[in-house]
């Protein structure tokens, strides 16, 4: 369980050999896209826990990897086979898996277990809300007072148990979990724009940083235009004073992490077609988030949505082979230079409130 390597979403697609082109860039700065979608997601989540409650919870990489493993629960519950007879060979008797829903649905089983990570979504809801409402329930409520440095003690040790829990169940090895048929191929980003023909991406990719983008906009909506959002922004802003008002403001918190947990555990889902997913799939991300939340200041929403997409797109672009041959391991220390320059400059962070983490 290594806290420092890359995660697998530094894996870029199409990087391109020689000098700088504008096939390189535009597929780089995809590439960072795509991947600060995942760190944005996270740091989101990390960043709302924080805000509301004031818990460093070192546990958030773990709902991802949860969510994610909601994905292959339900496309293996959908692909539950049947030994059948296979009509095809004659010569003697042979026998095939097939799957239920193909057996009594036909074409519509088998385009239901073709959409089994979309349709994760349905079941990774609830199930995270539950797994994160437990989680500050039965645990981190009682840390709330404790110093961060028992927080990250304790809800690391959660996220360990819960790393064991997923590899008794699932195994240690990666499971791949296909996208949905129609998205499986490449998009012609190129001609899209006007460029090269040459220019082409993962559409699946492409989904995942749409989703990435709906997600974070629901987030922010949710906070903004609802009463419940509203109080929960005063909340974070002055918790005593909203109490005073006869608001259960803790109520209203736990609620929060638990939402922190579906964002989180939704960020999984859609990730399960680009990195198969295992049991320490979680803590890869877990660190990087981390920084980001860092980066973009403590408990500041805008910054970790900003410092997840910036740090993704430095890490892309530092893992060019161009940048690599004259700073070579560049792309594995590129967040943590930017993370050591930025706190020297501005120790709360880009976006971070005065007074945090300036003292």
């Amino acid at each position: 369980m290594a806290l420092t390597k890359e995660p697998r979403a530094g894996r870029a697609y199409g990087k391109p050999e020689g000098v700088f082109t504008l096939e390189s860039i535009v597929l780089q700065l995809l590439n960072g896209l795509d991947k600060g979608g995942a760190y944005a997601l996270i740091a989101l989540g990390l960043t709302l826990i924080f805000g509301t409650l004031g818990v460093v919870n070192f546990a958030h990489g773990a709902l991802f990897m949860l969510g994610a493993f909601c994905a292959v629960t339900l496309e293996k519950i959908l692909t539950i086979s049947v030994r059948v007879k296979d009509e095809s060979i004659t010569f003697f008797d042979a026998y095939k898996e097939v799957p239920y829903l193909e057996l009594w649905w036909g074409d519509f089983g088998t385009a239901i277990i073709d959409l089994s990570v979309p349709l994760s979504i349905l079941l990774a809801i609830p199930v995270m809300l539950i797994i994160g409402l437990a989680m500050e329930r039965g645990l981190i409520q009682y840390f709330y007072k404790r110093s961060h440095a028992e927080q990250i003690l304790v809800t690391f040790g959660l996220a360990i148990v819960l790393q064991e829990i997923v590899r008794s169940f699932f195994g240690a090895n990666p499971i791949p979990t296909p996208a949905p048929e129609l998205f499986s191929g490449t998009a012609p980003v190129g001609a899209w724009f006007g460029l090269s023909d040459d220019i082409v991406y993962p559409y699946w990719r492409m989904i995942y940083l749409t989703f990435s983008l709906v997600l974070i906009a629901a987030v922010f909506a949710f906070l903004r235009f609802t009463t419940f959002g509203m109080v929960v922004r005063a909340g974070m802003a002055d918790q005593e004073t909203v109490g005073l008002l006869g608001i259960n403001i803790q109520r209203r918190f736990t609620i929060v992490f638990g939402l922190a947990a579906v964002v989180s555990g939704l960020a999984g889902v859609m990730y399960t077609p680009i990195v198969p997913p295992d049991y320490t799939l979680g803590m890869e991300f877990l660190v990087l988030s981390f920084v980001v939340v860092v980066v973009g200041g403590m408990g500041s929403l805008p910054g970790a949505v900003v410092a997840g997409f910036l740090l993704g797109i430095l890490q892309s672009f530092a893992s060019l082979n161009e940048i690599k041959s004259v700073i070579p391991g560049i792309d594995q220390i590129i967040i943590y230079l930017v993370a050591v320059v930025i706190l020297l400059v501005r120790p709360r962070g880009l976006m971070g409130r005065k007074g945090v983490m300036e003292s």
